[in-house]
């Protein structure tokens, strides 16, 4: 599982990254206010790779799913692209606690 939702992760920081740089363009918006914003989900988003065994890890991935499609409000195609990686966190949790499952179950057989 760690693998998978690792992997999402690392997408989701390019992602925020590049949005950050769409929401740069907004008059409406301080500079710092979007690099704050994106620099923090970032920073989470590369945190939780090592934090996802951990208790809590997966609630606050989920978090940031949740930021991420709330990010939409600022940048719409977000709406979209939040949807896409909430999907894909979901498969990551979801397929990677069955390859973990599996796994044990390999390791458990006599040899």
């Amino acid at each position: 599982m760690r693998t998978l939702c690792a992997s999402t992760l690392i997408g989701e920081f390019f992602v925020i990254g590049f949005a950050g740089l769409v929401a740069m363009k907004d008059d409406a918006l301080a500079m710092g206010t979007v690099w704050t914003v994106c620099g923090v989900l970032m920073a989470l988003s590369v945190l939780l790779c090592g934090m996802i065994t951990r208790p809590g890890g997966i609630q606050l991935g989920w978090a940031l799913q949740g930021a991420l499609i709330l990010s939409g409000f600022v940048v719409p195609a977000m709406f979209v692209l939040g949807a896409v990686f909430a999907g894909l966190w979901w498969a990551s949790v979801h397929f990677g606690r069955k390859i973990d499952e599996a796994k044990a179950r390999w390791a458990a057989q006599p040899e």
